[in-house]
Parts: C-alpha cells; sequence; structure tokens
C-alpha cells in the first residue's frame, strides 16, 4: 500500500493486487473517487450518453487535485466507433494536447464497417501515446471477433482493453470474459466494466480471476435550483434538468475493500462456474 495526498490507502498498480479504475467526468466525482480508494482514473464528458472526449478545463483541475493516474477518453461524439477523417484527426490533436497537460494515458478504439479492429488507426494512437498507456475502450465490445481482435491489440502494444464481455453488463458477458483473460495471459491487461460493485468484484475475481475493475460508482445529486421550469427539458429521457449524477464515494470504498480482500487471499480459490448471477 501507499498513501494518497488526500491520506486514503491505495494498492499499488502492477503488484499483483488488482486494479480499480473509476471514470469520471467533474472534478466532485474525481475527488470522491480518490478518497474511496481509486487507483486511478478515467477523465470523460457526458457520461450519461457513455462518455465523450472532456473538456481541458477539467482535466486540468482534476490533475491538480488528484494524484493518481490519470487517462483521458478521446471520443469526440456518441454512437459508433467508426470515424470520419475529420473526428479521427480530432482523437489524435486531442491526445497528444492532454498529454502536453500531463496524461498519464489515453483511452480510445476505432473500427472498420465489418466489425474489424482498424490497425491503421489504433497504430497511430500507439504513436501517441508513445511509453504512456493506450487502452483499447469498449468499441472491443462491438468488434466481430473478440478473440483476433485481442492478438491484433497484443500486436499493437495495447496495454489494456476495457470489456464487458460484450454484454450489457459484465456479469451477463462473464464467460467470454473468462476466456479472454485466460487467453491474455500476461500480455494485456482485461480490464471487466459496465455494472461493476462491490459485489460483482468478489464473485468475477473468485470464478474467472478477474483482477483489474472499471466502474464509475454513480449517484443521483438534486439539483440545488429553486425555481425550476419543470414543463421544459433539455436532457435525455428519464434524466431531467434537476438531477446530476456523482460519483458515490461509500460504492468506490466498497469496491476499493472488495478488492484489497481479494489480494489478500491470493491465490484465491476458483469459484465454480455460475456462482456470480
Amino acid at each position: 500500500m501507499e498513501k494518497k495526498a488526500c491520506g486514503c490507502e491505495r494498492l499499488l498498480v502492477g503488484s499483483g493486487d488488482g486494479v480499480l479504475e473509476v471514470c469520471v467526468d467533474s472534478v466532485e466525482s474525481a475527488l470522491a473517487a480518490v478518497r474511496g480508494g481509486a487507483d486511478r482514473l478515467e477523465i470523460c464528458g457526458n457520461l450519461i450518453i457513455g462518455g465523450t472526449t472532456p473538456g481541458v478545463s477539467l482535466f486540468r483541475q482534476i490533475r491538480e487535485v488528484c494524484d493518481v493516474e490519470l487517462y483521458v477518453l478521446l471520443r469526440p461524439r456518441y454512437g459508433d466507433f467508426l470515424y470520419t477523417e475529420r473526428e479521427f484527426q480530432m482523437i489524435l490533436e486531442d491526445g497528444r494536447q492532454f498529454f502536453d497537460l500531463g496524461a498519464d494515458g489515453i483511452v480510445a478504439g476505432c473500427l472498420w464497417q465489418d466489425g474489424s479492429l482498424d490497425r491503421g488507426r489504433m497504430e497511430q494512437l500507439r504513436r501517441v501515446a508513445g511509453q504512456k498507456h493506450l487502452t483499447l475502450h469498449r468499441a472491443f465490445d462491438m468488434c466481430a471477433d473478440p478473440f483476433q481482435t485481442l492478438e491484433e491489440a497484443v500486436g499493437l502494444g495495447v496495454d489494456t482493453i476495457l470489456t464487458s464481455g460484450q454484454q450489457e453488463t459484465c456479469i451477463k458477458g462473464k464467460k467470454l470474459l473468462g476466456r479472454l483473460i485466460r487467453q491474455a495471459g500476461e500480455r494485456v491487461e482485461i480490464l471487466a466494466g459496465s455494472g461493476v460493485n462491490a459485489e460483482v468484484i468478489a464473485c468475477l475475481a473468485g470464478e474467472i480471476q478477474a483482477r483489474a475493475f472499471h466502474m464509475s460508482g454513480k449517484k443521483v445529486v438534486e439539483s440545488r435550483m429553486i425555481y425550476r421550469k419543470e414543463e421544459v427539458s433539455m436532457g435525455i429521457p428519464g434524466m431531467g434538468e434537476y438531477s446530476i449524477l456523482r460519483t458515490d464515494e461509500k460504492e468506490i470504498q466498497r469496491a476499493s475493500a472488495a478488492l484489497r480482500k481479494v489480494a489478500a487471499r491470493q491465490p484465491a480459490s476458483v469459484l465454480p462456474e455460475g456462482s456470480c448471477q
């Protein structure tokens, strides 16, 4: 363990203890995640639509107050991962800019129309990252052949693959996740995401030997607005202007504690298949 500036303990990334990555889209959420025990943060904008490239000012403020590793999502828009040339140039330019500002890694992914990995563009992203971290995000979950894509990612020098096992949640995708973890070995980190909480960490660590997890741990915070125009909506269905998503520090604490318990009893006993529902 080591101490953070905030006085919280955190697991050392790469120590074999496991990794807890938290995705955040505000300074308030970043601080809550770090206090809760996050090993590293993925900085995003607009998590309510799956995340987009964050603003420079957001990154700068988080960099000033958080001493954990910061990876930045590069996703210029909502939707698929088949980008126009101008969109891809935005991704490259944003990546360079965030590294200049002190990012420790970037999170990106590009596909072809047939669902295969766009190796040419991923090679360019690898060059932009240089010696820093490159995560292939959940574009992986939309690819046609996850096993071939994993091998291609390894060949390209990708450091981490974020995946739910090509399902809505990592619990539903645990069978494929387990196969991917075994295939990857020590060559690339398989980061389990979507629906992660303390209980999921305990289950997947025991059943498929997952050791790296990605979560938001979000809660809904009520707006401080007194005057409200309820008949006007500028948001998305089911989420109005007077509800704000923030990382729940207690949820991160619970997840971090679950990961520490897993690390304390390594090598973990393998649970029977089907233990996690």
